[in-house]
């Protein structure tokens, strides 16, 4: 007889243990620090645990270090992202530490002291974590902390505001020698709740989760109240005349003719999708006397110049200056920004050092008007101007103070290209085809475009979904994903003022263009005597005159910018083909068809490429479709509407059906670097019709 009980067995769920409360505590208070912008910056700063766990080679408890990892950010960690590292021989490092000269070989030493698999990859603040004699700790980059921590005369201030609560460390580039001064401070002085780190932020301690959080809080809290009550009215000194903010409509308008010009500037060596802000801190800043010389002292935490470069460009005309003397102005400021930035580098370039990774601003400042930020990506942009806002509070709360007073520019240097820094970036993955293009698609909020817009998107483009309805818009989008990846904008493409203020969303938004799909149509089924003179006139609009002005609003950012791009019109295997009772359609495709040829020519010598699409029979997923065209179709072949796809898959040379997917593959193809040498081509999308074939 043969025994089931194993097989009726069910094991018990694990217990969790002390190990897993430690962990979720951590994961708590790390989010918790992590979700306000005023405690810490995006990716910035790191806590830790200590607790023990069971070896389990031995059986034996053994005593860990679970510390947010490389890269990480605290409001959004998750256990996954903590390093995870045997205390005992994190802190026997210290047997071997040869001095400040071989800090980068310390992070590589981390990788000893893991335990297990270790999760994420140590930071360079674990020592910091590791050698305080405290079971839990908060590094963080508190606004307020950092105007402490870069003021003049920081060392009197820490004193004066937080007593012998708080003490302060002068400035030492992150690594496993700032570890061992923050322990030693700790040991001799065990009142002492924490540090001000001179020109970079705060850390906390506590023997607890809830107490090393309470004592970061009391700090900040501490630190603002104290500028608050003792700051000056205008730590940037009075307005400058001419300078202030222009209303709402007006700065966004001309932060809207701007934006092309000043992503080619930042976007000069290397491609960069861009972010508007216009926040009153940012507006008051530029407004204010103080702002050049502040601007050029640059950023100082660590975390800030790494996202924002040492320094940003300041355009120095005041907002009465006319849209063209500005843009001339910024391509002198761009020529000296460059000239600058390589000059620094190779005062402080080594042998050793990477290679230069470009010489344009990520940050521009434009008095009246606000701030463009640049990055890889949307997020990464969004985020560098985040950096910068916090920037200028730190400034703000220093100069209310005392005297802003950033670490020196060869410390800065040291940082911006440090070897630890420059292996993370060369451990990220490779782009994906579409990264840092910026594509708006008409008529996206389903069918053909939702598709296009979602393979895009996929391939790396932040994408603009344009349609006549809004809200289907928007809700295109957020299936795509978050607003650092596509945004739904509302646009009748008939209407020359509603492309203008797609355009300008686009423009704000992303801070650019690189990539249009003319998409956006509809059909009428009829025969010659059935189409009336309003059919006629609705098609030609929509697909013939609505191209013609999405394409010239496109075209006129496109050259502004000076980075190429590409045109893509969906037009139809209607427009060589003729076929009964589709006149007014079919004229309108063959109007859009030798679009694609005209701008073709006209436009290559920008590096713009126009290229069409023509596909055939798509009836699953298609608007065009589902608005009657399908069953007027159907109808014309005298078979029944749900088989008008196998149909027309039938009358193919493959005998596939054609479906949006399809014509979004073709549209992603067409815009890669494979094809940067075509232009004026038309690509059939349509499983093989031999009376379209292209002659």
């Amino acid at each position: 007889m043969t025994d089931t009980s194993q097989e009726a067995r069910v094991d018990p769920a694990p217990q969790p243990t002390s190990a897993d409360a430690t962990v979720s505590a951590l994961i708590a208070r790390s989010n918790a620090l992590g979700s306000d912008p005023r405690i810490t910056n995006y990716a910035g700063g790191n806590t830790s645990a200590k607790g023990t766990d069971t070896d389990p080679v031995t059986g034996e408890p053994v005593e860990l270090l679970w510390v947010k990892g490389s890269g990480g950010d605290l409001g959004t960690l998750t256990p996954a992202g903590l390093a995870v590292l045997r205390l005992d021989r994190v802190r026997a490092l210290r047997g071997v530490y040869a001095g400040v000269e071989h800090e980068d070989d310390m992070v590589a030493a981390f990788d000893h002291c893991l335990f297990g698999r270790g999760g994420a990859a140590p930071s360079i603040d674990t020592a910091m974590h590791a050698l305080v004699g405290a079971a839990h700790v908060d590094h963080l980059h508190p606004d307020a902390g950092i105007a402490i921590a870069t003021a003049a005369d920081g060392p009197a201030l820490t004193e004066r505001i937080f007593g012998a609560k708080v003490v302060w460390v002068p400035w030492r580039r992150p690594g496993f020698q700032l570890g061992l001064d923050i322990a030693a401070i700790q040991q001799q002085h065990p009142e002492a709740i924490g540090t001000i780190l001179g020109g970079h932020g705060i850390t906390a301690w506590g023997d607890t989760g809830e107490q090393a959080e309470a004592n970061s809080r009391w700090i900040i809290d501490t630190a603002e109240a104290y500028i608050a009550q003792h700051g000056t009215d205008q730590p940037f000194g009075p307005p400058r005349a001419g300078f202030g903010a222009l209303p709402t409509d007006q700065r966004r308008a001309r932060a809207a003719a701007l934006a092309p010009t000043i992503r080619g500037i930042a976007g000069h060596d290397k491609p960069v999708v861009g972010h508007f802000t216009d926040s009153d801190v940012v507006l008051d800043f530029l407004a204010s006397e103080k702002a050049p010389q502040l601007a050029a002292l640059g950023t100082s935490c660590p975390d800030h110049f790494l996202r924002t470069k040492v320094k940003p460009l300041l355009l120095d005309l005041p907002t009465t200056a006319s849209v063209e003397d500005q843009i001339a102005r910024l391509h002198e400021l761009h020529q000296q920004y460059r000239e600058d930035y390589q000059a620094y580098y190779e005062r402080h370039a080594t042998p050793e050092s990477p290679a230069i990774r470009g010489a344009d601003p990520l940050v521009v400042l434009v008095p009246g008007v606000g701030m463009f930020s640049y990055g890889k990506d949307a997020q990464t942009a969004r985020v560098a101007g985040e950096f910068y806002g916090n920037a200028v509070n730190v400034m703000r709360g220093a100069e209310s103070l005392s005297t802003y007073a950033p670490i020196d520019e060869a410390e800065k240097f040291r940082i911006e290209y440090w070897a630890l820094e420059e292996a993370k970036l060369q451990r990220m993955p490779a782009p994906k085809q579409l990264a840092t293009r910026i594509a708006l698609v008409t008529g996206a909020a389903s069918g053909i475009g939702k598709a296009i817009a979602k393979r895009l998107a996929a391939e790396g483009a932040a994408v603009v979904i344009a349609d006549l309805d809004l809200q289907k818009a928007q809700d295109a989008a957020a299936e795509i994903g978050g607003p650092d990846q596509a945004i739904g904008v509302a646009a009748n493409v008939t209407s020359a003022d509603d492309i203008a203020r797609a355009v300008q969303e686009t423009l704000l938004h992303f801070g650019g263009l690189d990539l249009v799909v003319n998409n956006a149509g509809l059909s009428l089924s009829k025969s010659l005597l059935e189409t009336t003179e309003q059919d006629w006139d609705l098609q030609h609009d929509v697909m013939a005159k609505g191209s013609f002005l999405v394409s010239k609003a496109a075209a006129k950012v496109l050259i502004e910018q000076g980075l190429g791009g590409d045109i893509v019109y969906i037009s139809s295997k209607n427009s060589v083909f003729a076929g009964p009772n589709n006149i007014a359609y079919s004229a309108t495709k063959a109007d859009q068809a030798h679009q694609v040829r005209l701008l073709a020519a006209e436009l290559g010598e920008h590096g713009i490429r126009v290229n069409g699409i023509n596909p055939d029979g798509v009836v699953r997923g298609s608007g065009i479709f589902a608005s009657g065209w399908g069953a007027n179709r159907a109808k014309t072949y005298g078979i029944d509407e749900q088989d008008l796809g196998a149909f027309y898959a039938q009358r193919t040379i493959l005998k596939r059906e054609v479906v949006p997917e399809n014509v979004a593959n073709a549209v992603y193809a067409i815009c890669t670097s494979d094809f940067s040498h075509t232009t004026g081509l038309h690509v059939p999308v349509d499983a093989g019709v031999a009376a379209a074939f292209l002659r």
